[in-house]
């Protein structure tokens, strides 16, 4: 008998990942309800077949890939739902801090749950190419057996809490870079020193420049979605640290940077400005 996986968003990831997993032969199950055409149409293609939250807490796993603000609104519901004495396997896959993950965790696992702490880095699958899944907690194993069908998990040591950090302190890294290279980029462009820091980055900090080709314009369309992880690392990093604030700017940042793409580009059009020198050389 097939594996019926839940996966509660049909986002760019869960689709990703669920048309991985019918391709190997689970049934997954979303909800769709209120959904966009765009969701749907991604659910669509993944295979993915629309169903009630209560269908949904009666698979036989449910990977959590949805936003971070919602994530333990997502876990609370689907509680509600778990049939008495066969709760399904939940594992959280969100950009969320580990407080958060051990509280949805504790959600579901009172209502019957085995519960693992997940963290997906990577872009959505493509080309044969996956996002790596790493877990943690005592109950990880289980997801193990995703990798027959296609997945890519990882186990790493750690009770729950040991993947979210991962990715918290990861994205971190790589997003926050991002950010700070997009705001001293537009900070150059502002006081008219764009010309002079580009040039001198492709003298001394060649491999830079080059990842701020690659990464910046592929952030516009995603600054919205990054806000709230950046905020989430700030909770991580934590609030008696001062170093947390580094990342409440530049969740400041991202959802500047994203209502500039909904709308004038100002901001948009100075970053492509700076970065087109690198063509024009």
């Amino acid at each position: 008998m097939a594996a019926v996986i839940g996966i509660p968003a049909s986002g760019e990831m869960g689709a990703g990942l669920a048309k991985v997993l019918t391709k190997h032969g689970a049934r997954v199950l979303t909800n769709l309800e209120g959904r966009s055409a765009a969701s749907r149409g991604r659910a669509a293609d993944a295979g993915m077949e629309h169903a009630g939250w209560e269908a949904i807490a009666r698979a036989d796993m449910i990977l959590s890939i949805v936003p971070p603000g919602i994530a333990l609104d997502i876990a609370r519901r689907l509680a509600a739902h778990f049939p008495p004495g066969a709760a399904p396997f939940y594992a959280d896959l969100n950009a969320i801090h580990p407080a958060l993950t051990r509280e949805i965790g504790a959600t579901v696992t009172a209502a019957g749950a085995q519960f693992a702490d997940g963290a997906i880095i990577g872009p959505p699958p493509s080309d044969g190419k996956q996002p790596r899944i790493y877990v943690s907690g005592d109950a990880a194993a289980q997801l193990l057996p995703l990798c027959d069908l296609g997945l890519d998990i990882r186990a790493v040591d750690g009770g729950i809490g040991a993947a979210s950090a991962l990715k918290m302190c990861y994205g971190g890294i790589t997003k926050g870079l991002t950010g700070l290279m997009a705001a001293m980029m537009l900070a150059a462009e502002r006081e008219g020193a764009g010309a002079a820091l580009h040039a001198e980055l492709s003298g001394s900090q060649a491999a830079l420049l080059k990842r701020a080709g690659n990464a910046t314009p592929e952030m516009y369309s995603k600054a919205y979605r990054w806000v709230a992880e950046m905020e989430s690392i700030s909770e991580f990093i934590g609030s008696d640290r001062p170093e947390h604030m580094i990342w409440q700017g530049i969740a400041g940042l991202y959802q500047r940077i994203a209502a500039d793409n909904d709308g004038p580009r100002r901001e948009i059009a100075e970053m492509d400005r700076f970065l087109a020198r690198s063509q024009d050389g």
